[in-house]
């Protein structure tokens, strides 16, 4: 499209129709005069509506100024109001500029979603006198005088965006195997700078070619890991730390009990989170399983029947709280006067429900979840969990694709035999050597690639491995070879 230049450009259009997004990719910023830009010079912000007069008078000598050097000048208002389309299509005239009004024809649906993903949405009734407003002014574009009147569809396949930041989308990491592998942190031995042990653990699980880094959310350390007084840190505000990094990965816990913080808390935390990460966020969530940490923090362990209702209404909980709009919810046990949620996730946020019991946590993570996650120690035990899950997903009237199994993988792994067996001896305790060894799946890369292959062929879609060699950046790219 070839605009005249120079030349005032007017744009009208409502609310969330992508005025600004299309001024944006067709000018210069300094060609742009933006009224919602100006209530940030003037007032607290651009949504700040107490600024609006102070932030127009701005915006007329602005726009005076540059038509009188005769520069090209792009009005970015609603343009609905037909007193200031005329005083500016007369200001062109005298500095002897063509005049474009430019309609960005945009369906009110789509204008509607838009505005509603905003932190600060402009109120349902003022955004439909807008929409009504744009249908009004097509046929008097067409009579006021205008050199040129552009429509533009800014919801065309090939359009501008909406004005909302686009969250950066994470690499696709899928290996040959068609599995992502994400690396589970449980182990904490960051000596004297616990950020810059953190920090390379990350980049390292970046460059070898991981999906995502999970934490483990505990209050003690536990003693599969290793010894209570060993660190554990917070998970949340670890996790923010890594997002820090810039690094590619998607970032969430593995598993977060429900019983640790209420449901709202941890939408909130995973919400912030995407936001800071451009979408990366996901949550494990489960039913919480140690009782004497609960004991230490003076937390209450409530039998399994409540935790595992606790684990329902969580999910449910953090849903409402992460959809669009601030309405009431009630459903599914949860009663919620307002879903006011903000900032909102920058993508959607997995939930990975954590677990194998067969009657409720399945069927949870079957109705409310996006993946189930079940523990790799026995295939054939495994084969049969992944059945009864697919059980339920048809009960419950989900399409199996639809929820992901994934798998947690504890797994030894060595350069070679030599250095599997040395691990083996290192970590076994008072285990036999031959049980221990089973029971991790003790295997170079490629033998665990082999049985990684297996668990694809089961449906298993992604892999969380946790493996007790991480203390240095070098033991996580000895692992690259898994994500090939």
């Amino acid at each position: 499209m070839r605009l005249p230049d120079p030349a005032l450009v007017v744009l009208v259009g409502a609310s969330g129709s992508g005025k600004s997004t299309w001024a944006a990719e067709h000018f210069r910023d300094q060609e742009v005069v933006s009224s919602d830009a100006l209530r940030g010079v003037v007032g607290s912000g651009p949504h700040d509506l107490d600024a609006s007069a102070d932030a127009f008078a701005v915006l007329e000598t602005v726009v005076a100024a540059r038509l009188g050097r005769r520069l090209t000048t792009v009005v970015d208002t609603l343009g609905l109001d037909a007193a200031k389309r005329q005083a500016w299509l007369a200001a062109a005239r005298a500095a002897g500029l063509p005049a474009v009004a430019v309609l960005l024809d945009t369906p009110d649906a789509e204008c509607r979603r838009r505005n509603a993903a905003r932190d600060r949405p402009v109120p349902a009734p003022a955004l439909a006198g807008q929409l009504r407003s744009v249908r009004d002014v097509r046929p008097l574009l067409e009579v006021e005088g205008w050199d040129l009147v552009v429509p533009v569809d800014a919801a065309a396949p090939d359009a501008a965006p909406a004005p909302e930041r686009r969250p950066d989308t994470a690499p696709d990491r899928t290996s040959g195997l068609g599995l992502r592998t994400v690396l589970q942190v449980s182990r904490f031995p960051w000596g004297e700078d616990p950020m810059a042990w953190l920090a390379d653990i990350a980049r390292a699980a970046d460059e070898a070619g991981f999906a995502g880094l999970a934490l483990m959310d505990h209050l003690i350390q536990v003693p599969q890991v290793g010894r209570a007084w060993d660190p554990i840190p917070e998970p949340w505000v670890t996790l923010g730390a890594i997002a820090s990094l810039g690094t590619g990965l998607e970032l969430g816990t593995l598993c977060t009990p429900v019983t640790f913080r209420p449901a709202g808390v941890t939408a909130k935390a995973a919400a912030t989170l995407s936001a800071l990460t451009g979408g990366r966020a996901f949550v494990g969530i489960g039913a919480g399983w140690w009782e004497r940490e609960h004991a230490a923090y003076g937390i209450a362990f409530p039998p399994a029947r409540e935790r595992l209702d606790q684990l329902e209404r969580a999910v449910v909980t953090m849903r409402a709280l992460w959809s669009a709009g601030t309405k009431a919810h009630d459903a599914h046990g949860v009663q919620l006067p307002e879903t006011t949620g903000y900032p909102r996730p920058a993508a959607p946020i997995r939930v990975v429900v954590g677990g194998s019991g067969e009657r409720r946590t399945l069927r949870i993570a079957a109705q409310h979840g996006d993946a189930c996650n079940l523990r790799t120690t026995d295939e054939e035990e495994l084969r049969r969990l992944v059945g009864v899950f697919h059980a339920h997903c048809d009960a419950v009237g989900r399409d199996r694709g639809d929820v992901e199994v994934t798998v947690l993988d504890l797994p030894v792994v060595g350069r070679d035999r030599d250095d599997v067996w040395a691990r083996v001896e290192r970590h076994r305790g008072r285990t036999l050597a031959a049980t221990y060894a089973a029971r991790t799946h003790a295997a170079t890369v490629a033998g665990h690639r082999e049985r990684w292959a297996r668990l694809a062929g089961l449906g298993v879609r992604t892999v969380f491995l946790a493996t007790p060699d991480l203390d240095r950046p070098e033991d996580v790219l000895d692992l690259a070879g898994l994500n090939a």
